[in-house]
């Protein structure tokens, strides 16, 4: 049981770091397009706010993940190990393609399809998933209206402005990606925050669910070195592909994903910023002009979304079979 709670812990913050490094884009793909802030100084800025978001806005979203999906009672730490496998895998992948896929939804479905496997889906609690999947669906499209809004109310209010808004709108950036980088750090941190913290109690070191200190360090920590790192060919997809960015696009887009995911993330909603933040661009770009926006790879990242909870949920159940059949005989043989 030690031997398997370790690797989970490893695990999890493998699967926190890459959601680091494939969510950077997110953060700061506007930024850098629109030439406000140095790519670099823009990545170790956002890092620094991924690392204090879950410390400012609380754990909601971990409690969502590790106690209203499924019970402890019901699973092993196999199960939780088989979905951090094949969040890590799927991310991996997409991170490879230059496809800004969801991690929310990849370690989600993992979870869920490994839970199914090893007991059943009558052990899922309904209104815990009703409740995930709300949160994951709508919020994109809640990101596109409040894109196009918040965008019209911004062009209104400086229409009459001479070139040098931009340089207003540059300096603004600053803010809105703090602001962002945090509701990041709340949301998509709490995600491993949970799956570790609901290993704590399935190994009896927790009787009951709440995430410990020294968890929420660690899930940070991994959070914001990911996105330090920074990945390079997501930031060209949501920085480039969509339209070409200007400081107001970017101010806009930053402004309406900080404030959908930030509030998802006080209601406990996990959602994907990856969506949210590619949603709001379409939907600023869309209030200038619909023919704007290049719908073409609107639609390729759409159906990586669609695929990535079946993907996943497959995957999440084939590991499971295989690390439930391989687990014994290694633990046999020495």
């Amino acid at each position: 049981m030690e031997i398997l709670l370790i690797i989970l812990v490893v695990l999890a913050l493998a699967f926190d770091f890459l959601n680091g490094v494939h969510d950077s884009s997110n953060v700061v793909a506007t930024m850098i397009s629109s030439r406000a802030i140095p790519p670099r100084t823009a990545l170790m800025m956002t890092a620094v706010a991924n690392f204090l978001g879950p410390f400012i806005f609380g754990v909601a979203v971990a409690t969502t993940i590790g106690n209203d999906i499924v019970s402890a009672v019901h699973i092993n730490l196999i199960v939780l190990i088989a979905a951090c496998v094949s969040a890590i895998i799927w991310n991996i992948l997409t991170w490879i393609l230059g496809i800004p896929s969801s991690s929310s939804h990849a370690i989600i479905g993992g979870l869920v399809g490994a839970v199914m496997m090893a007991a059943g889906y009558k052990v899922i609690m309904m209104e815990g998933i009703i409740k995930v999947l709300i949160a994951l669906f709508a919020s994109p499209i809640i990101g596109f209206i409040a894109g196009m809004l918040i965008a019209n109310i911004v062009y209104l209010s400086s229409w009459k402005a001479s070139p040098k808004i931009n340089d207003v709108f540059k300096k603004m950036q600053i803010i809105t990606s703090i602001g962002l980088s945090l509701s990041h750090g709340t949301n998509d941190a709490q995600k491993t925050m949970g799956i570790i913290t609901l290993g704590l109690v399935i190994a009896g070191v927790q009787s009951t669910f709440e995430v410990p200190m020294w968890v929420i360090l660690i899930c940070a920590s991994a959070i914001g070195l990911g996105t330090a790192v920074g990945g390079w060919q997501l930031i060209k997809t949501l920085g480039s592909k969509f339209y070409k960015i200007r400081p107001v696009h970017g101010f806009a887009s930053q402004a309406t994903s900080a404030i959908v995911i930030l509030t998802a993330s006080l209601l406990g909603g996990p959602v994907s910023t990856t969506q949210v933040v590619s949603s709001s661009i379409m939907g600023v770009g869309a209030a200038e002009r619909m023919s704007k926006v290049r719908w073409g790879v609107a639609g390729e990242i759409v159906t990586a979304w669609i695929i990535t909870i079946p993907a996943t949920m497959a995957a999440g159940a084939g590991c499971y079979w295989l690390f439930d059949k391989a687990v014994p005989l290694i633990i046999n043989l020495f």
